[in-house]
């Protein structure tokens, strides 16, 4: 069955359904998670970093754009929305920690301790987080902009996307269901 609402699918179909939306997104994330391990990625001096950080910033907005009309067209826009969310969040993550990394190798005195791979992505998950460990610290003016713009990037992923991403699923159940409310 491959039409309908989500509800009124039998149990087998509906427990597909989510697996599927939950299997792609950790496929998704573990390819992110290789790419960004397996990427050759430069020393970052401040013009090709913040080149860098722009363009990734360009394509997000556009991924997200993309996602929210693919969600309010979407045959069943909660499971999209789950699926978008699991790679929004994971590719701004690794964004940054990319950035971080290229930052480190390309100005050591960036940071507070050298960053490997692994210590980027560590400190853009506290970021991210908000809970700030304190064992690295941005020490460069430039490092600091970079601290800043994922911080205000995490609090509008946070707080404005999710929020469009509720109303593009609140859109999508209308366009469904136009004679009722979506809960």
């Amino acid at each position: 069955m491959t039409g309908g609402r989500y509800d009124d699918l039998p149990p087998a179909a509906r427990r597909r359904r989510r697996l599927r939306a939950f299997a792609r997104p950790a496929f998704t994330t573990t390819g992110l998670l290789l790419l960004y391990y397996l990427m050759p990625l430069g020393d970052g001096g401040e013009g090709p970093t913040a080149l860098a950080l722009f363009v990734a910033l360009v394509f997000f907005a556009a991924l997200l754009t993309w996602q929210i009309r693919q969600i309010a067209t979407a045959e069943h826009p909660r499971l999209r929305a789950i699926e978008a969310l699991s790679l929004s969040v994971p590719l701004f993550i690794l964004s940054f920690a990319a950035l971080y990394f290229m930052t480190a190798r390309g100005t050591p005195a960036s940071f507070s301790e050298g960053l490997s791979r692994t210590d980027a992505l560590y400190f853009a998950v506290t970021v991210f987080a908000s809970v700030g460990f304190g064992d690295i610290a941005p020490l460069t003016q430039g490092a600091r902009v970079m601290v800043m713009i994922q911080m205000v990037g995490d609090l509008i992923l946070v707080g404005v996307v999710a929020r469009v991403m509720v109303g593009a699923v609140q859109a999508g159940l209308r366009r469904h269901d136009p004679g009722s409310q979506p809960g």
